[in-house]
């Protein structure tokens, strides 16, 4: 067996236990209380505290995008939406300015 091997199993090894810890983790997630509306409440926080941080980093241009993204979240209450017309917006801001 050469270590080409190996690694391909070592890494499928790896794979197969990664996927089934998220699995049996997932079954023991709870689906009410506490612990649930914080989890519920993850995906949402992480968002903002990425977009917080690039725009804290950036100038002009991406707050003019922020804006525009939030307005769109604000109209539609769609979160792909908002995240689509930001990306859109500062592209055609750093194309053009």
């Amino acid at each position: 067996m050469t270590e080409t091997w190996l690694l391909i199993f070592a890494l499928a090894a790896a794979t197969f236990t990664v996927r089934l810890s998220g699995y049996l983790l997932g079954r023991r997630v709870p689906e009410h209380g506490p612990w649930a509306r914080g989890l519920q409440a993850l995906p949402g926080c992480l968002i903002l505290s990425l977009v917080t941080y690039l725009l804290m980093q950036g100038g002009p241009l991406e707050w003019a995008a922020g804006a525009a993204s939030l307005t769109i979240a604000l109209a539609t209450r769609s979160l792909p939406l908002a995240m689509a017309g930001g990306i859109a917006a500062i592209c055609l801001l750093r194309a053009y300015f």
